[in-house]
């Protein structure tokens, strides 16, 4: 069976978005174009890491064009998308591996999202082996979401991203683990609850 790739050129729309409850929250990618839409799942970590990567590779795209390229340096208002995801929400794959990168011909963000795959190997080298077979296959590989977008839309998105992932719980001010509602025992107070 031939590799399944979703690939979006300058999509309607891609954004990082929940579903749930902060503390039960599920994170996806979603991208869009006309009547066609693809979800996958992946973990708020991976969220915040895409997010972070994309706008330092912005940043060096600018930076080493010296402000030629079509880059704005923050997100442009106009271009904000604050909407929910797009229901109902299908998910075609986990994210196991993402890559980035700059198409500087044509001066496009590249980001690529590879599903989740499950290795048997019986030593670090067998596996080892076998990942690097499974990335240089790309007829047979994992399925995998590739979205090309311009400057401003991977601004727009790396903007949007990290604004979901803060919008969660917020952190205790002693250990910076997430509170709970249900109650939060710090590990820097190892258990013990100062009295009112």
């Amino acid at each position: 069976m031939s590799r399944q790739v979703f690939l979006y050129d300058h999509p309607e729309r891609f954004v990082a978005g929940t579903v749930g409850l902060p503390g039960r929250r599920s994170f996806f990618l979603q991208a869009s174009a006309g009547t066609r839409v693809t979800s996958v799942a992946l973990e708020k970590t991976q969220v915040a890491a895409l997010a972070e990567r994309m706008d330092e590779l912005l940043d060096e795209v600018v930076r080493r064009s010296g402000g030629s390229a079509s880059v704005p340096a923050v997100a442009p208002s106009e271009i904000t998308d604050t909407a929910p995801l797009d229901t109902p929400i299908e998910e075609e794959f986990r994210v196991g591996t993402m890559a980035l990168a700059w198409d500087g011909d044509e001066e496009l963000m590249i980001v690529e999202a590879q599903a989740l795959v499950e290795l048997d190997a019986e030593s670090e080298e067998d596996l080892a082996e076998a990942e690097e077979r499974l990335l240089q296959d790309e007829e047979n590989g994992p399925p995998m979401l590739r979205v090309r977008l311009t400057g401003a839309q991977a601004r727009a998105f790396a903007k949007r991203a990290l604004d979901v992932v803060n919008a969660g719980r917020p952190p205790c001010p002693l250990c910076s683990l997430p509170l709970d509602p249900e109650g939060h025992v710090c590990p820097r107070q190892n258990g013990y609850r100062r009295g009112a």
